[in-house]
């Protein structure tokens, strides 16, 4: 049975009423279209699913657009180390771009990477609204969302970890410990990874039977300075929790800092667990307890879906979620009670 036929810049232009020139330039982000003819050229490029050629001097660029909302955490070594990797199996180079801004890239950007091509897009913890779901495929650019902040679109391909699952097991393993007073310190509650791993500590509590305590559980921006913040507030409680279970570990190294200051020591006074194991965790004093999140193998997977979806394959599936794993080291330990015989 034929497959079906390709469709052209010819068949778009004239169903929009518009020159094929006009078309090609909507395609390679050219400034020079009115926005209402643009739209209407995008909306059919969507429709018809259009794939630009790639024969000749439009072959593969050999560059990997990598782009981040902000710059400012470790992890995104992590995460550039693993797309690294992958461009390089592909003989491709990474470009590392930083939009400041957590609603993905603009057109003026977008318009600039079309002009000069790229075999992929990587768009590292964003909200990628339609709208601009809509002018990366309108432009063919392929692209996969790494840590999405929001649900990804229908038909984006996105890679991610099993937050909720993080958070139920690092959440356990402190209930394991005997810990009933347990601070959670998790990202922006509408980002989609901070929800999850809170709803991850509140399913463990709830199955353990202890009750959830909405005055333990703080929003923060998983930097160090949230950790700290939020962590002077948890231990100034009158109650205060005998252990505390931050969303990334940059958090926890913050409550860290608010414990020492405190003359609180960790792990005998107060068990702390993190989240992501950076390398750091290894070297911080204690050793950080904390729920492993596999960066480099997420950045290496996206890599490699985007350059697939290059070359005209469709990944299945289009959602992944890589499994993180709990890294037991030296900052959690039974509540203090315990250590002396004291039984409650």
């Amino acid at each position: 049975m034929p497959g079906k036929p390709r469709v052209t810049i010819a068949r778009i232009a004239e169903e929009a009423g518009v020159s094929a020139p006009t078309v090609s330039k909507v395609i390679n982000g050219r400034s020079e279209v009115s926005p209402e003819t643009r739209r209407r050229v995008e909306r059919l490029l969507r429709e018809h699913g259009y794939i630009r050629r790639a024969t000749g001097t439009d072959g593969p660029a050999g560059l990997i657009d990598l782009i981040f909302a902000e710059l400012e955490s470790p992890w995104a070594m992590e995460l550039i180390r693993g797309a690294e990797k992958a461009a390089a199996e592909a003989e491709a180079s990474i470009v590392i771009s930083v939009l400041h801004t957590h609603e993905g890239p603009g057109r003026d950007w977008l318009d600039r990477l079309a002009a000069r091509r790229t075999d992929g897009v990587i768009i590292v913890g964003s909200r990628l609204s339609a709208q601009r779901y809509d002018r990366l495929n309108s432009r063919s650019i392929p692209f996969v969302v790494v840590d999405p902040e929001g649900e990804p679109a229908p038909g984006v391909a996105s890679v991610g970890a099993t937050n909720w699952q993080g958070g139920l097991t690092a959440t356990r393993h402190l209930l394991e410990l005997g810990h009933r007073r347990i601070g959670m310190i998790g990202g922006p509650p509408d980002v989609l990874c901070s929800r999850a791993r809170i709803d991850g500590y509140r399913a463990a509590l709830e199955t353990a039977g202890v009750e959830v305590d909405p005055s333990l559980i703080l929003h923060g921006d998983f930097l160090v300075g949230s950790g700290h913040d939020h962590g002077h507030t948890l231990l100034s409680l009158p109650d205060r929790p005998t252990a505390i279970f931050a969303g990334s570990d940059l958090q926890a190294f913050g409550v860290f800092e608010v414990a020492r200051q405190r003359g609180l020591r960790v792990p005998d006074d107060l068990s702390v667990v993190g989240f992501d194991d950076l390398p750091l965790s290894r070297s911080a004093w204690p050793p950080l307890t904390t729920v492993r999140q596999p960066l480099e193998e997420m950045a290496f997977l996206a890599t490699r879906m985007a350059l697939g979806i290059s070359r005209g394959e469709s990944p299945e599936p289009r959602r992944v979620e890589l499994s993180t794993d709990l890294v037991v080291r030296e900052s959690s330990a039974p509540p203090a009670a315990q250590y002396s015989g004291v039984s409650s």
